[in-house]
């Protein structure tokens, strides 16, 4: 088998991991927007390193690597929308 098709293939099945493993933290934080177990640091860093991941499949150079781009433009917004209701939570609920 040719190694850039087992690159693609390992690349997928890397992308329907991280997805699947992070949707759920996320749909439960948007459901009943509860913060309480969740670490403000961990999410501000994982939609940082999210973030870099998805640059570098977008400038990768000479073909765009769509698995690790649209993996981590999703677990980016997620965990924005995570970090978000963290944030609420956290500093303006508390000031009521």
């Amino acid at each position: 088998m040719e190694q850039g098709i087992v690159f693609e293939i390992c690349g997928y099945i890397a992308t329907i991991g991280m997805i699947l493993g992070y949707l759920p933290q996320a749909i439960t934080t948007i459901r009943t927007r509860n913060t309480d177990g969740i670490a403000l640091p961990t999410f501000l860093m994982m939609g940082i390193g999210s973030s870099a991941f998805m640059l570098q499949g977008l400038l990768h150079d000479p073909d765009i690597i769509w698995s690790l781009f649209i993996t981590n433009l999703i677990t980016t917004i997620c965990s924005c929308i995570v970090f978000g209701i963290k944030v609420y939570n956290d500093y303006v609920k508390k000031e009521n």
